[in-house]
C-alpha cells in the first residue's frame, strides 16, 4: 500500500492502532474456516464512528477493499481478506453506549463480546436471548453481520429479531442511522433488516441498539437418549405438536456424543444413536409442566433413558456439553470443517440419514449435531487438509449435503452465513433472479465494490448436483 495512504490512516487512528508487519498481518489472514487464507495490506483499529467514516472515505477514493472483523470466529470465510486491503478491528469500540430500562433497549458498540452483553443485562433482570455457541468470544457486530442464531433460537428467534436500530458507515463514508428505540416504525424501506446479515458487504456497523425482554425466572433442563434417529426426530415433532415451544431442543448424534464425553467426561451414554437436550424457561409451574411433559413424550417415542437435571449446576454442565461439540470433535483429526444446513424439522431424521449415506459414499467421518427444534444441523467433517484426495472428497460430499437439504425444502445455511465458502452455492437457493436482485442492491450501496469484496457472490456458480441415484 502506498506510504502516503498509510500515513493518512496513521493520522486518523494513531500509529499504535495500525498493524502492517507481516507477522501482525498474518494473525488476521484467516478466520475459523478451514483452508481459506489471504494477507491484508493493513489492519486498523478505529476508536469511534467518525474515524471509521474517515477511513472508509480514503478507501473509497483509492478503491481499497475493507473487511470489518469481529473475533474471527466466522465459519464461512466471511472475514478472510481475499483481495487484500484494510481489515477493520473493533477492539477499542467495545463499550455500552446507552442502557435504557424504560424502553427495554441497550445500545452497544460492535466490538463488545456477546456474552458480556448477556451478563450485564441479566444483572438488571433483563434478557438478551440470542446465544450463538461462540458467544463467549464472538462480538455483537459479528453476530449482527451474520444474523447469528443459537441454542435458544427455537423459542426466542435469532439476532435480527432483537436489532432495533443501527449506526452504519456507508461505502462513501456517509454515516446513516436506521431504526431506533421505537416499538413501531414503518418509515420507508427497512434498512435495519437489510444491513443485518449483510456480512459486511454493504456498510460498516458502528453502533447497535438491541431489544431486551424480562429475564425468565426459572429454567429446567433434561436429556433423552435414543437407539434410532427416527425416534429422536419423532420426539421433536411430537413436542411441537403438543404446543410446547422449548427454549432449547438440541440434537447430538453418536459420533458427537462420543467426542464430547471423551472431552468432558461427564457420564454421557456413548452406546446410543442420538441424544436430545431439552430446556424450558418461564414461570415455575409452566416450566415444571413443560419439562416433565417433554421428558414423557421422549419416553413415549422410544427414549431408552430420560432424565431431568437435578440442579442448575448439572443443567449448565449438560448445556456446556452441547456448546463444546465443535471443540470436542476438533481434537480427533488435524482439520475440522463445520457446516450448516437447515431443513424443515419434519425432515430432520431423513437429513441426518442422508448425511450418513453421503459420508459412507465418500469414505469420510462426518458427525452431526445442531438445533433440532428449528431443523438447523451442523454436519462436521473430520479430515486433514494435507490429504488432497480426501479434501476433494470432502468438497464433493458437502455439495451433496447442500443439495440434499435443498431437495428436502431446506437451505444451504441457517446461521453461519454465505461468506466466500458458500458463495458458489447461493444461486442454488435464491435462483438466478435472486442473485441479480442482490447484486443490484450491492451495486447501489457500493459501486466501487470495496466492502468485503468476493463474499456472498461467486464468479462461478457450482453446477447443481443430481442425487436421485444416491437415495
Amino acid at each position: 500500500m502506498d506510504n502516503q495512504i498509510v500515513q493518512q490512516f496513521i493520522n486518523i487512528v494513531g500509529e499504535n492502532n495500525v498493524k502492517q508487519s507481516t507477522a501482525q498481518l498474518l494473525a488476521y489472514s484467516y478466520d475459523a474456516t478451514a483452508n481459506f487464507q489471504a494477507l491484508p495490506d493493513l489492519v486498523l483499529s478505529p476508536r469511534n464512528t467518525k474515524e471509521v467514516s474517515e477511513i472508509v472515505k480514503i478507501c473509497n477514493v483509492n478503491k481499497i477493499p475493507i473487511v470489518p472483523r469481529g473475533s474471527g470466529s466466522n465459519l464461512a470465510a466471511g472475514t478472510v481478506p481475499n483481495q487484500g486491503g484494510v481489515v477493520l478491528l473493533f477492539n477499542h469500540m467495545n463499550k455500552i453506549i446507552d442502557f435504557d430500562k424504560e424502553n427495554l433497549t441497550i445500545t452497544v458498540q460492535p466490538g463488545m463480546i456477546t456474552a458480556e452483553i448477556c451478563k450485564f443485562v441479566e444483572t438488571e433482570n433483563l434478557f438478551y436471548p440470542p446465544d450463538p455457541s461462540s458467544m463467549k468470544i464472538s462480538t455483537i457486530g459479528g453476530n449482527v453481520s451474520e444474523n447469528s442464531g443459537g441454542l435458544r433460537g427455537l423459542k426466542y428467534g435469532v439476532t435480527k429479531d432483537y436489532v432495533k436500530g443501527l449506526t452504519a458507515v456507508l461505502p462513501n463514508g456517509e454515516i446513516v442511522q436506521t431504526g431506533g428505540k421505537l416499538a413501531k416504525d414503518v418509515a420507508g424501506y427497512d434498512l435495519t433488516s437489510l444491513l443485518v446479515g449483510s456480512e459486511g458487504t454493504l456498510a460498516v456497523i458502528t453502533e447497535i441498539t438491541l431489544k431486551l425482554i424480562p429475564l425468565p425466572k426459572y429454567k429446567m433442563t433434561s436429556i433423552a437418549y435414543f437407539e434410532s434417529l427416527e425416534a429422536a426426530a419423532k420426539t421433536v415433532s411430537s413436542i411441537i405438536a403438543n404446543k410446547i415451544i422449548p427454549v432449547t431442543l438440541e440434537f447430538l448424534d453418536r459420533k458427537t456424543i462420543d467426542a464430547v464425553e471423551q472431552f468432558m467426561k461427564i457420564g454421557l451414554s456413548t452406546d446410543v444413536e442420538a441424544m436430545l437436550l431439552l430446556e424450558q424457561d418461564g414461570d415455575l409451574s409452566q416450566v415444571e409442566q413443560d419439562i416433565h411433559e417433554m421428558t414423557e413424550i421422549a419416553v413415549e417415542n422410544g427414549a431408552t433413558f430420560a432424565k431431568i437435571a437435578n440442579d442448575e449446576e448439572e443443567a449448565e454442565q449438560l448445556k456446556t456439553a452441547r456448546r463444546v461439540a465443535l471443540s470436542a470433535l476438533s481434537r480427533l483429526r488435524p482439520t475440522t470443517i463445520l457446516e450448516d444446513a437447515t431443513v424443515p424439522r419434519s425432515e430432520l431424521a431423513e437429513m441426518v440419514k442422508r448425511i450418513d449415506r453421503i459420508a459412507e459414499k465418500y469414505n469420510l467421518t462426518i458427525a452431526t449435531f445442531g438445533h433440532a427444534g428449528d431443523g438447523n444441523l451442523h454436519p462436521t467433517c473430520l479430515t486433514d487438509l494435507r490429504d488432497e484426495d480426501e479434501l476433494k472428497r470432502v468438497e464433493e460430499a458437502f455439495e451433496e449435503i447442500f443439495e440434499a437439504a435443498l431437495s428436502l425444502g431446506g437451505t444451504i445455511t441457517g446461521e453461519h452465513g454465505v461468506g466466500e465458502m458458500k458463495a458458489p452455492y447461493l444461486e442454488w437457493k435464491v435462483g438466478e433472479s435472486g442473485i441479480h436482485l442482490m447484486k443490484g442492491i450491492k451495486a447501489a450501496f457500493d459501486p466501487n465494490n470495496i466492502m468485503n469484496p468476493g463474499k456472498m457472490f461467486a464468479k462461478n456458480t457450482k453446477k447443481r448436483v443430481v442425487l436421485q441415484s444416491v437415495y
